[in-house]
């Protein structure tokens, strides 16, 4: 059997940075016209989210098997704050998720929307969201994950309220906008602490020596605050039923499959190293578990489909909390699978009522009847879909949740596993 090759990091400025500015060269191609642009703006867009997808498929050999590709482009050197950016496994496979989804809402729009005359600020607002995006998830300096972390709020905001005619879709975009708002500076305290106390501005420089001590475990806590608001966690998650006033796409996009996980890509890199620090446990599996159930019940009293969904996202969201906080090989390897799999099922069902609501005029579970028959392929995506949610086998959503449960059950936490299990 061979000797599995050691990591390697090496510098590679030009691809991770282009692709960033690909994602800003399509935003403006799109937005420059204004409001009236012509339908070409949504399939423009989707060329650099599609061209991150084929890069990062090219690369996903050499990632598997320890080359790191790295940036670290200097800012400010006086103060130490430089750009940098890494893609290691994980970052890998969030960037695939990202570039992916975000292809298939910028051409599913094509048909949802049919001929309006603000397709250029939605495309130019989609692409930019995934730039910021893969941004966080690639990040590896600890301000340069603040710095993409706030242009998602910004980007969330205005795709949010998209339809700047409804109050109630600006009240939405304003709500979210100051939850998350104030969830980032939070983290920005919080990070500024780990800085300091760690003597380093990277990620993965923290991790490699962590540091520990009272201010270790106040900077954790204010990282923690952030990760919670911007992924919907109990008590900040009222938030994301409100903005499911925003189109269907962008809710598939940023509200099931990308923006929800930002928090949770913060506390599947941190909590490896930082799970037996302080009250982390105990903060994460307390939010994720009160976020399952309250969400969970919630999604069982709505009668809209769609806001059905956002709750049950909020409960999924309680669940990968608790997974990815732990911090345990096999929690961990739980959580990322749980996480593709909710991206996956919760992106085909929000573009599936999409589809619905079109056709049938309504999101009222009570009204719809007779799909498999009137919508026979849209019918059995759900179907495929809800099952996998459900996790009945032989679905991708049932081996996610059985590695979960196998996982807990080998957790040595204590009265946490206990909790969780039950939770579960």
């Amino acid at each position: 059997m061979a000797t599995p090759r050691p990591p390697t990091v090496h510098e590679e400025p030009t691809t991770l940075i282009l692709l960033l500015l690909a994602h800003v060269v399509a935003a403006v191609a799109c937005l420059a016209p204004g409001r009236h642009a012509a339908r070409w703006a949504l399939p423009l867009a989707a060329i650099a989210p599609a061209v991150t997808f084929g890069w990062l498929v090219s690369q996903a050999p050499a990632v598997l098997e320890g080359d790191t590709p790295t940036v670290d482009i200097e800012w400010i050197p006086q103060i130490a704050l430089s750009i940098s950016l890494r893609l290691d496994g994980f970052g890998l496979l969030m960037g695939l998720l990202v570039s992916g989804i975000g292809v298939l809402v910028l051409l599913y729009s094509i048909s949802y929307f049919g001929r309006r005359d603000d397709l250029g600020r939605l495309a130019g607002l989609l692409v930019a969201f995934a730039g910021a995006m893969l941004g966080i998830v690639w990040a590896d300096g600890l301000l340069t994950l603040f710095v993409f972390w706030e242009l998602t709020s910004i980007t969330s905001f205005l795709l949010i309220g998209f339809d700047d005619t409804n109050a109630s879709a600006r009240a939405a975009a304003t709500r979210a906008f100051l939850v998350t708002g104030a969830g980032g500076l939070s983290m920005l305290a919080g990070l500024i602490i780990l800085t300091i106390v760690g003597d380093t501005t990277t990620i993965s420089g923290l991790l490699a020596d962590p540091p520990t001590g009272t201010l270790t475990n106040v900077a954790l806590v204010l990282v923690l605050l952030g990760a919670f608001t911007k992924s919907a966690q109990f008590p900040f998650h009222f938030w994301l039923p409100g903005a499911m006033a925003a189109p269907t796409p962008v809710s598939a996009y940023l509200h099931s499959a990308t923006m929800v996980k930002a928090g949770l890509v913060v506390v599947a890199r941190f909590a490896p190293a930082f799970a037996d620090a302080g009250p982390w446990r105990e903060l994460v599996v307390g939010a994720g578990l009160a976020s399952l159930a309250v969400g969970g019940v919630r999604a069982m009293r709505q009668q809209d489909a769609k806001l059905a969904l956002a709750h049950g996202t909020v409960s999924q969201l309680g669940f990968l909390m608790v997974l990815l906080g732990l911090g345990t090989p096999a929690t961990t390897y739980a959580g990322v699978a749980m996480l593709v799999a909710h991206a996956l099922f919760k992106a085909s069902l929000f573009l599936s009522i999409g589809v619905v609501d079109h056709e049938a005029g309504t999101r009222d579970m009570r009204r719809l009847r007779g799909l498999l028959r009137a919508l026979p392929v849209v019918a059995a995506t759900m179907i495929l879909a809800a099952a996998s949610l459900a996790a009945i086998p032989p679905t991708f959503g049932c081996v996610a949740k059985d590695k979960a449960g196998d996982g807990l059950r080998d957790a040595e936490i204590g009265a946490i596993r206990t909790i969780a299990l039950v939770g579960m």
